[in-house]
């Protein structure tokens, strides 16, 4: 299967990614657009700018696009996470990517998981860097997954996880096993 987790950052992404790859037999994690980038001597600023937004939308577009060699992939960031990130900096998302370039991508991930801001994340995890740029990311990223702007993920099962930290690995193992049909708490 290919699952990939989106949400903004300090709210475990990468801890579930982990969980999933050691629960799921086969699965491996596709490393975040962002240390691929990095590897190829990208340099992005503090914080990223628009120019380094796109940069890891067009990344995270191709790998989460191009043929897949293994069928079991956790992806840790989807390109949704990059087009948040843009409109929380002010940019229209619609005017970012294209919906049909979009939806190629999306149609490979059997689930797309939302990890959301919750009091337990605030509460358990360390204190994530840019805070204001953190919740309004969160909050963009809400209304593009709901909303779907682009129609680029609506054929694409949703779940949201707003429950806690330590029952989010059994949620998408949950998801996993009932199929394709759209899930949300």
């Amino acid at each position: 299967m290919r699952v990939g987790i989106s949400g903004t950052h300090g709210t475990g992404k990468t801890t579930l990614v982990e969980a999933l790859c050691a629960h799921l037999p086969g699965h491996v994690a596709a490393d975040e657009p962002y240390y691929l980038l990095e590897e190829e001597g990208y340099e992005f600023r503090f914080p990223p700018s628009l120019e380094d937004y796109r940069a890891l939308l067009a990344c995270s577009v191709r790998s989460l696009g191009s043929p897949p060699l293994l069928s079991g992939v956790v992806f840790d960031r989807t390109p949704l996470d990059y087009l948040a990130y843009m409109a929380a900096t002010g940019a229209d998302p619609s005017d970012e990517a294209d919906g049909a370039t979009l939806r190629p991508a999306f149609a490979s991930l059997d689930l797309l998981v939302i990890t959301l801001i919750t009091p337990e994340t605030e509460q358990i995890l360390p204190a994530a860097e840019m805070p204001g740029l953190r919740s309004r990311m969160h909050d963009a990223l809400l209304e593009l997954v709901y909303g779907d702007p682009l129609n680029a993920w609506e054929d694409t099962p949703v779940l949201e996880l707003s429950g806690p930290l330590d029952g989010r690995l059994d949620a998408v193992l949950a998801a996993l096993d009932h199929g394709s049909s759209p899930i949300t708490p």
